[in-house]
């Protein structure tokens, strides 16, 4: 089963551009919640990961978008682990309003150290996403 994690996103008044709608820049940042969350859902905390030196960076970022969003409108983003390899996760994105799909993305994130060097993700971390 792939872990998955939906999230409420109200679009804030400094997200959209000169024409009201969210600015394409801000889809990156509403996957990054995502991933948050879902490593939250599953029992982890990414800023404790972060004391622990352990860092997960965007490699790879593919989005594809369908349809605008305004200021105040309330979207869902589920994002879903979608692979899972020694040392990168994959995630797929779905932002809606409603039923209505505005974006669909990916990302590849990596695991390294302190030190930016590539690592393994650790084994308490694989385990916590296995039993989602």
């Amino acid at each position: 089963m792939q872990p998955a994690q939906t999230i409420t996103i109200r679009v804030r008044y400094n997200e959209v551009d000169a024409m009201g709608y969210l600015h394409h820049s801000r889809y990156l940042q509403y996957f990054e919640m995502g991933r948050i969350e879902l490593l939250r859902s599953v029992g982890l905390s990414y800023a404790e990961l972060e004391r622990q030196g352990i860092f997960f960076v965007v490699v790879k970022a593919e989005i594809s978008y369908k349809g605008p969003a305004r200021f105040d409108e309330e979207l869902t983003l589920t994002t879903r682990l979608t692979r899972h390899t020694p040392v990168r996760n994959d995630h797929r994105y779905e932002l809606r309003r409603g039923d209505t799909l505005l974006a669909e993305g990916s990302t590849t994130i990596a695991c390294v150290g302190r030190d930016g060097k590539l690592m393994a993700i650790p084994d308490h971390i694989v385990q916590a996403v296995s039993r989602q």
